[in-house]
């Protein structure tokens, strides 16, 4: 690895670098194509103060050596399939195990630790596309696929995910961003208050994998479709064996593939709100459990619970649950979802 400038690194030929959009009102979003990471995401205050949103590192050496998930596209499939495999079309695929008894986030080595290749990139846009090898990781097919973040003028990130396949295999993409409204290294996330339009979680086994039923929040520490402190249900017994929350909602939709309210989160403090839209039909959150004193951006130090995903995505294991919305991608169909993560003050 030869560091070049603070902005850019080479590694066995590739360029990994820093790419920063900005928009009219001075939101701005750091990227680099090492994992599709978004490093840097500022978004005002209500007063107007711009403030980084988002765990990350000051280098891009950090960015590529320290926490993996941190801002990463996560794939060829994220979140967990139990006892890392499945069968498809009558074969047993074999997969990497990298979380307890589970395969998490594509394998030992996923999507968060590639080097893409930047197909384009303006003020408001970059393009970026990798090619999985038909194995790699135990996944068959050769599988390309295109990420593309865009900032909006009106304060959207908004991603799309694209991909096509020469052999049936499975895909599930997701954003892991650990936000932090009122600023990255800024304490603890207990305060922010989560919404979600969903009506019913994914149940987990021992493992953290979905046992495959799907349970109705009503009555239950899962029922986040009333604006609720975080603080307030956090350490429910529920929410205990993950450390905190650590869970798949079913987002509620009229139809498959429809872009939907996730929910929303919002910080009292800074009045920072970011609603979250999507294509997909689950959102994981994770409310940063296993962070072990991270030190991060500017010498801040990042602890349990001082971040919190809405990753967007299918369902975790649906590779083993035919119930489940289907990760499967045939050659011939595309891969077609999109996340937003919009910001206003109130």
């Amino acid at each position: 690895m030869k560091r070049e400038e603070s902005s850019q690194i080479t590694v066995n030929g590739k360029t990994v670098k820093l790419y920063t959009l900005i928009n009219k009102n001075g939101m701005s979003c750091s990227i680099t194509n090492f994992g599709a990471k978004v490093v840097k995401l500022f978004a005002a205050d209500r007063e107007g103060k711009f403030e980084d949103v988002v765990l990350g590192f000051d280098t891009l050496t950090e960015c590529m050596e320290r926490e993996p998930y941190f801002g990463a596209v996560c794939g060829r499939f994220a979140n967990r399939i139990k006892d890392g495999k499945f069968v498809l079309d009558g074969i047993e695929y074999y997969l990497p195990i990298n979380n307890g008894t589970n395969s998490l986030h594509g394998g030992v080595h996923g999507f968060n630790e590639k080097i893409w290749e930047v197909k384009s990139v303006n003020n408001q846009e970059i393009v970026m596309e990798y090619l999985s090898v038909d194995g790699e990781e135990g996944y068959p097919g050769n599988l390309t696929v295109k990420v593309t973040y865009f900032l909006s003028d009106n304060n959207e990130l908004k991603i799309h995910y694209e991909a096509v396949t020469d052999k049936a295999t499975v895909i599930n993409l997701t954003n892991h961003s650990y936000f932090n409204l009122k600023g990255a290294g800024n304490g603890s996330i207990r305060n922010h208050i989560l919404q979600l339009n969903a009506d019913f979680y994914t149940v987990l086994d021992d493992s953290f994998a979905p046992t495959g039923e799907i349970r109705p929040v009503e009555n239950s520490a899962f029922d986040f479709r009333q604006p609720t402190v975080i603080e307030q249900r956090i350490d429910d017994e529920a929410f205990v064996p993950g450390r905190g929350l650590d869970n798949n909602w079913a987002i509620r939709k009229h139809h498959t593939g429809e872009m939907a309210k996730a929910g929303f989160l919002y910080e009292p403090e800074s009045g920072r709100k970011m609603e979250v839209l999507t294509t997909q039909p689950g959102v994981q959150v994770y409310s940063g459990n296993w962070i072990d004193k991270q030190t991060g951006k500017n010498r801040k130090v990042y602890e349990s619970q001082h971040a919190i995903c809405l990753e967007t995505q299918g369902f975790p294991n649906s590779a083993n649950v035919p119930f489940f919305p289907s990760p499967v991608l045939r050659p011939g169909e595309k891969y077609n979802e999109w996340c937003i993560y919009k910001f206003t003050a109130e």
